[in-house]
């Protein structure tokens, strides 16, 4: 059974996922829904000092995925607004993080595409996987090539 009133939206900082989240605070202001915006992150097979020289021995991919996730929350809804969204910091692949989430979830909401994937492309892995798995409706935005989504 839905436990229905709350809008899970993943959110990586790319600009196709702050036009979801702008999409999913304005859809909550208008059902009463309250927004669980959810990023996450995993470790690269390879280390992470293999992949990036000179990184920080104290370098903390959970700490930098949630900085990411308020910054992104902050500077797309404001301050205010910020503050009324629930903020998920979760480990793991994201599509299958975003499934976790929306599980008893009334909606969830994703970019077309994040950082990972071709930009041409009308649709990203985590979205098509999204679309295809989720235990509830999916809105994917997308936005007008040089303008925004209304």
């Amino acid at each position: 059974m839905a436990d229905t009133g709350r809008i899970v939206v993943g959110v990586d900082g790319s600009e196709p996922s702050t036009r979801a989240l702008r999409w999913a605070a304005r859809q909550a202001a208008l059902t009463g829904d309250t927004v669980e915006a959810v990023i996450s992150w995993e470790y690269p097979a390879a280390g992470w000092a293999a992949l990036v020289p000179g990184l920080p021995t104290d370098f903390d991919p959970e700490k930098l995925a949630g900085q990411i996730l308020s910054g992104s929350v902050e500077e797309t809804l404001g301050a205010e607004a910020a503050a009324t969204v629930t903020q998920k910091v979760m480990i793991g692949n994201a599509a299958q993080a975003l499934l976790e989430r929306a599980d008893g979830a009334s909606l969830l909401v994703v970019g077309n595409h994040g950082y990972s994937g071709f930009r041409a492309t009308l649709l990203g892995s985590v979205g098509l996987h999204l679309t295809q798995h989720a235990p509830c409706p999916v809105v994917v935005v997308r936005g007008n090539v040089g303008g925004t989504v209304e």
